[in-house]
């Protein structure tokens, strides 16, 4: 990877996908910067969890959660390098949570680790997680 990688987080994900709020921010920045957009698969697990949590809260029906995970799939296929999580990511998010003086939770200290093994700039919506990102030394946008 390199120094023009985005990290996209779940947040991000979401906002690209649902129309919300932080939709239009993240549609911009992704037309702004339409290469070198990075996914890795515990952000599609989030956004899987997302999608079934909206179906089991009745936000979406059945058949809207299924056309939002194709929606998922097909955007990723088209716009995103896919990447895996690692052991090695696992134990850098360990050791980032053993810190004791960020405010992480598990997820994020997860993706951190991801956009620092990559060398890319974690891309978040999440301003603790960007706090805590900035704090350790990593690039982050916020768009």
């Amino acid at each position: 990877m390199g120094a023009l990688t985005w990290y996209l987080d779940t947040s991000v994900v979401i906002a690209l996908l649902k129309p919300e709020a932080l939709s239009d921010r993240a549609d911009g920045f992704i037309s702004e910067h339409p290469t070198g957009v990075i996914l890795s698969d515990f952000a599609a697990a989030e956004f899987a969890s997302a999608v079934a949590r909206w179906v089991r809260s009745r936000e979406i029906n059945m058949s809207e959660g299924h056309i939002a995970l194709e929606s998922f799939d097909s955007w990723v296929a088209r716009s995103a390098q896919r990447v895996e999580i690692g052991p090695a990511d696992v134990a850098a998010a360990s050791a980032l949570l053993r810190r004791l003086d960020l405010p992480l939770r598990k997820p994020d200290a997860i993706h951190i680790a991801i956009a620092q093994r990559l060398r890319a700039t974690l891309v978040t919506f999440d301003r603790q997680m960007a706090a805590s990102a900035r704090a350790i030394g990593a690039a982050v946008a916020e768009p």
